[in-house]
């Protein structure tokens, strides 16, 4: 199999190591094999792809999106390194609060699949990162919320030294308790 998929922390959360074949060439690796992610749990099929280009010091999230548009996520990174990291907003579930992370880079080629009830978000660790990740539901504005980056209850441990750069929308998420 040219993938091998381990969940982490919270047992939705799971980090893909695809298979690289290098050479004096350079490198080929399959990014997405559907029989394959359908043998490990990943069934919901992918409708939208994005790319984000971001420098040193960017945080971006924590982003969500409502039902019934919820998306899952299958990131990746084409160039430099991101902190990236779910965060699970599903009230029932006994993980509620709950986050892990991984670092995705150019160099080690993992991928990080979040399924729907996570926020996601990440910080950029390289001078720039290119960051492409498909979503299991097309982005509806209107669904989209969000859960502060520094909510002291989170107690997230950003490795960003100083203020991260973030956008407008992103310092005005609420806390998670303040979620409704």
């Amino acid at each position: 199999m040219p993938f091998t998929f381990r969940a982490l922390d919270l047992p939705d959360i799971i980090l893909i190591e695809p298979k690289v074949f290098e050479d004096p060439r350079g490198f080929f690796m399959e990014t997405y094999k559907s029989s394959d992610f359908i043998a490990a749990g990943i069934t919901t099929p992918f409708k939208q792809e994005n790319h984000s280009r971001s420098i040193r010091g960017t945080l971006r999230g924590l982003h969500a999106q409502r039902a019934p548009k919820a998306q899952g996520k299958l990131i990746s990174v084409l160039d430099g390194e991101i902190f990236d990291l779910a965060l699970d907003i599903r009230r029932e579930s006994p993980t509620f609060g709950r986050w892990t992370t991984a670092t995705l880079s150019r160099a080690n080629r993992y991928q990080l699949f979040i399924p729907p009830g996570y926020a996601h978000g990440f910080a950029v660790l390289s001078d720039v990162a290119e960051v492409v990740y498909k979503t299991t539901e097309e982005y509806a504005p209107d669904l989209e919320y969000g859960v502060r980056w520094d909510d002291p209850e989170l107690a997230i441990p950003w490795p960003v030294r100083g203020e991260p750069i973030l956008s407008s929308r992103d310092r005005s998420w609420p806390r998670l308790r303040d979620l409704i």
